[in-house]
Parts: structure tokens; C-alpha cells; sequence
């Protein structure tokens, strides 16, 4: 391809939108343009880039016996409405209405439009399993796009789904895609961590997320520093000792300050350890008590899977009105007819703080058992930096940023159940198909790559997903030999299907080298006089500042060793 006819809107400036690496250097790189917030043009750089990874994920899905198929991206309510997620899926669902004034969506996600897919057409255990997959564009109305293709409108989404007799096909099908993913993400240069993750929306039983360790990402997850315990912070748990006060018996303190843990702490010279905030929530009209320790944060994804239900934090009048002080001197002690959830690391603790239900006053001595009745010990925090490892003895927690590249689901019957996707098993009873539910975010390797492969100038693209192999950079044109040996070289890069950019532009030598750095083409072949002069031209990696000098006649060959050399490190 001849830059002087390729569409490559390079921008030297850096984006006043950007602020993640890959945002700014897919614009700068002219890989994509915005239309609107979350919305996104693919330019021809970009797209390439898109297409190799698409190919990477073809091949790794077809060895685990995927089948490609596409699913409609405009669906009815009807289907949406069997597993009551028209509701439940919340304002993040784009709905419509078509001439007919029938209420329509686009899909976010493809589990109802699957399993009717399935319910009509597996009707026998000898049809099971079965791996279907798709890539195809989905819609979110995201509140806060961000990151340019991290968080986005509309994206493109590889989903599988895979159909099974029992748990333990699920548990067979859930490894093959586990081992699916780790061999896409290792061939796009990707080193990812495989983490503990919650449902949320999708259901199931169980699920894990591939992560890409990037200060870029909006996800935090917990490491272990001792052993191989890794979960996403909405679900990562942890073993706090239990406190033991100094008071045993119950007492009211005067606290004339805000009602803070922060502010309480600092006058009774207390750690807000020996804090038990008691936070106060309305579901389904009722008020819960959520109690955790005062140096920790209530968990609202865990509470959300505790209560199975909708939930708000209570208004200032609606606490006074329950408890009769304002926010922040509140607590359930005392109070009848009040739902309490204490979070597990408070079980046995003793002589803690919190509010006493009277404005500038607080209880000191509480004893958990003692003095709160709880309905249920739940592991309800979110987990902080350096908290004991739960996994291990000894171990404590790192929490790291990362960007989520993909998240698999044991969707078990979840969906099969409510939508009477049934099979005739070998026993000849009726049973609900088992389903997992697996997803990758396409454009988000492109931008992990970005973030990973990159230096000051611009890209650095791997060979195994890189828009070209080589970039072939002419100086000088007006010297006869180097525009003949550069397009001797090019046709020959073509005739050995090595994909090859050539700048055959009127420019000058430094910006032909910024452009070429910016885009990050893996290999780049300099055609000067200079170097002519001496029998040579000069190849050089982008990744590497060393270059070689290699007689144009031997420069096919050179490339070609280069090439496979490189693709070794990407391999299978």
C-alpha cells in the first residue's frame, strides 16, 4: 500500500479529550475518529488492527469446535421479557420502538436470543454440546464512555455460548475457553491475570475475568502477594483479626463533632478500626442496617447479590425519622423492626464505636454479639491494600488497576430455566440445557496492546496483530537509485505477501520517521542515498534502536528471517 494514497489522518499534537496512552495514540496514529461521545470510526489502520485480532480469536474458538454464527443485533421485547431482564438490565439498554409501535432493543448482550435459538432447535442429548460463537457489534448506553474503545456505546464483542448435557460438560467447556482465551491473549502479546469476578446482570453460578494489569484500567482487582489468590475487588474477600476494645460495657460518649469516623476517631484518639459504620439502606421499603468496620468500605455488588433485590442509601429525613439523629450518629442498636447485616470480619469483636441514635453522641463498648441482633454474618467489604490474603496464612493484598479484557460466565440454568430451553436426555427425562456464557472485548486488546507495546514516539505493534508487517521509507526521491531500489524492494515485499506500507510522499526525512514511529509498523526498511552510496540500506525493528545495514539484494531474505523470528514470540 502507497501512504501517499492510504488514509492515515496522523495527528502530531496530542488530543485535548485523551487522557489514557491508547487513547491518545489511536488518534494520533489516525487508527480511529469520534463521531460522538462513546461512538467511534474505525479508519483503515485501525481496522486492520481490529481484523488480525478477529482472526487470532477465529482460530483459537474453531480449535475448541466453535461455530461461527451471527445473531440479530435488533431484537423484540418478548424475548427480553421471559428472563425479566427488559427490567432488570437497567437505562443501559438502548430500547426503541419500530412503525408498528412494537417495543424493540438493541442487544447488549446475546443470552436470551441464543438460548431461543436453542430451545428451538436442540430438542436431544446427541445434539449436546454444542460452542457457538459470534463477533458481532453490541450497544450499551454507557453513562461515562471513557478511554476511547475501553468503555464505549457500541463495540464489538466476540460472545460464545456453550450448550451442555450436565456440570460437568459446563466444567469442560468453561476450561476450553479458559484455555481458548489464555492462547488469544498470549498471541497478541498480552500478559493477563485470571481473576475471581462477580455475575452482576448475567447470572450463574460463577465467573472469571481476564485482566490486564494497566493504570489505565477502571477495574481494580486483589493479588496475593504469597499465593495464587486473584479476584476482582467486587468480589475479593479478605480475614481481618477481630478488634477487642478496651471498654466491655456499653457506654454513650459525647462526640461534638461531625459524625465522621474520620472526625470521631480523631477526638477519641481511636484507629478507625475500632469504628463500626452503620449504614443505613432502603430496600423494598423497608430499612436494612449494613454494618462494617470503620476502616473499611461497604461492598455495594456484594450487598446487591445479598439482598437479590434493589437498594438505595436512606435520605437524611428518612434516617432521622427511623432512628431519630441525623446520619453519622446512627446505628441499629436499640431499633426494632430493622433488617441487619453485619459484615463477617466483625463477628467477635469487642469494645467498638458507633453511633448511639442521638445527634453528637455515640456507644462505646459494643460487643457485636451481644449487643446487635443480626440477620445474617455476610462478607459485605471491599477489600484494602495490605488486608490478610483469605486464601492463605501469611499472605496480604495488592490492589492493582486493570483493564478487563474478557469474562466468562457458568450461566448453569439461569437462562435456560426461565426460557424452557429443555433437552430429552439418555434417560428419556426432560431436562434444562446447561449454559456458559464467554466474552471478549476486541477493541480492548487493541488498546491494552497499545498501553503495553509503546515508547514516547508512538506504537509499538507486535507482528502478530501489527496493520503491516513493514514499513518502507524512501529518502531522498529525487536521487534516481533510491526511488528504483525502493520500488524494486516493494514489489518484492508484495510477490512474498510480506504486507508492506510504503512512503512514496514528497516529505522530508524527519517527518517520514515521526509518522513511521507514530503508527508503529514492526519492521522499517530506510532507503537513503547515503546508505546506497556505501551498498546498503538500513533495517531496523521498531521496538529497537539498532539498525543493520543489508545489501538490497538480500533484503527480502532479511525480512523474512526477521519475521519469523518475531512471530516465535507469539506463537501458540
Amino acid at each position: 500500500m502507497r501512504l501517499s494514497r492510504y488514509f492515515i489522518p496522523t495527528v502530531k499534537e496530542t488530543p485535548k479529550e485523551a487522557q489514557e496512552i491508547s487513547h491518545i495514540l489511536l488518534l494520533k496514529a489516525g487508527l480511529i475518529k469520534p463521531l460522538m461521545s462513546g461512538i467511534y470510526e474505525y479508519l483503515p489502520l485501525g481496522l486492520k488492527v481490529i481484523t488480525k485480532i478477529q482472526q487470532i480469536i477465529r482460530e483459537e474458538m474453531n480449535q475448541i469446535n466453535g461455530q461461527e454464527l451471527l445473531l440479530p443485533i435488533l431484537t423484540g421485547r418478548e424475548l427480553w421479557e421471559e428472563t425479566n431482564r427488559w427490567n432488570t438490565f437497567g437505562n443501559e439498554m438502548f430500547k426503541l420502538k419500530d412503525r408498528n409501535d412494537r417495543d424493540m432493543c438493541l442487544a447488549p448482550t446475546h443470552e436470551e436470543i441464543i438460548t431461543d435459538l436453542a430451545r428451538r432447535e436442540i430438542q436431544s442429548y446427541r445434539q449436546l454440546p454444542q460452542i457457538w460463537y459470534q463477533l458481532q457489534t453490541k450497544f450499551r448506553d454507557e453513562p461515562r464512555p471513557r478511554g476511547a474503545v475501553l468503555r464505549m456505546r457500541q463495540f464489538i464483542m466476540k460472545d460464545s455460548y456453550s450448550l451442555d448435557r450436565n456440570e460437568e460438560g459446563l466444567e469442560e467447556s468453561f476450561q476450553m475457553h479458559r484455555e481458548a482465551y489464555s492462547r488469544i491473549f498470549r498471541r497478541c502479546g498480552l500478559d493477563t491475570v485470571v481473576v475471581g469476578a462477580s455475575s452482576g446482570l448475567m447470572g450463574g453460578s460463577a465467573s472469571d475475568e481476564f485482566m490486564f494489569l494497566s493504570e489505565s484500567g477502571e477495574d481494580s482487582i486483589a493479588l496475593c502477594n504469597t499465593c495464587d489468590y486473584a479476584a476482582n475487588v467486587e468480589v475479593a474477600a479478605t480475614r481481618l483479626k477481630p478488634i477487642q476494645g478496651d471498654k466491655e460495657e456499653i457506654t454513650e460518649v459525647h462526640t461534638p463533632v461531625p459524625g465522621t469516623v474520620e472526625a470521631v476517631a480523631n477526638l477519641l484518639a481511636k484507629p478507625k478500626e475500632f469504628f463500626i459504620k452503620s449504614l443505613l439502606y432502603i430496600g423494598n421499603n423497608e430499612p436494612i442496617f449494613v454494618l462494617v468496620r470503620g476502616d473499611h468500605e461497604v461492598n455495594e455488588t456484594k450487598l446487591a447479590g445479598i439482598l437479590g433485590h434493589q437498594f438505595r442509601i436512606a435520605n437524611p429525613d428518612e434516617a432521622k425519622n427511623i432512628t431519630g439523629a441525623d446520619i453519622g450518629y446512627i446505628s441499629p442498636i436499640r431499633l426494632e423492626n430493622v433488617e441487619i447485616y453485619v459484615d463477617v470480619n466483625l463477628k467477635d469483636c469487642k469494645g467498638m464505636i458507633t453511633g448511639a441514635n442521638k445527634n453528637e453522641y455515640h456507644f462505646a463498648g459494643v460487643s457485636i454479639e451481644r449487643d446487635i441482633n443480626p440477620k445474617q454474618f455476610v462478607d459485605i467489604i471491599t477489600a484494602n491494600e495490605g488486608d490478610p490474603c483469605p486464601q492463605c496464612s501469611g499472605g496480604s493484598l495488592c490492589i492493582k488497576k486493570a483493564i478487563e479484557l474478557a469474562h466468562l460466565f457458568k450461566l448453569g440454568t439461569k437462562y435456560s430455566q426461565s426460557m424452557k430451553c429443555f433437552f430429552t436426555d439418555s434417560d428419556g427425562t426432560e431436562k434444562p440445557v446447561i449454559m456458559g456464557s464467554y466474552g471478549i472485548g476486541v477493541e480492548r486488546i487493541m488498546a491494552a496492546v497499545i498501553d503495553k507495546y509503546h515508547d514516547s514516539a508512538g506504537i509499538q505493534w507486535p507482528i502478530s496483530i501489527a496493520p503491516f508487517l513493514v514499513h518502507l521509507i524512501p529518502l531522498d526521491l529525487t536521487f534516481e537509485d533510491v526511488k528504483n531500489i525502493s520500488e524494486r524492494i516493494y514489489e518484492e515485499l508484495s510477490e512474498n505477501d510480506i504486507s508492506t506500507l510504503i512512503d512514496d510522499r514528497d516529505e522530508r526525512p524527519g517527518f517520514k520517521f515521526k509518522d513511521a514511529d507514530l503508527i508503529g509498523i514492526p519492521i522499517q526498511i530506510i532507503v537513503g542515498k547515503r546508505s546506497l552510496q556505501n551498498g546498503c540500506c538500513e533495517i531496523k525493528l521498531r521496538k529497537e534502536d539498532r539498525k543493520h545495514s543489508v545489501s538490497p539484494n538480500e533484503v527480502i531474505l532479511f525480512v523474512r528471517n526477521l519475521i519469523e523470528e518475531e512471530r516465535k514470540q507469539y506463537a501458540r
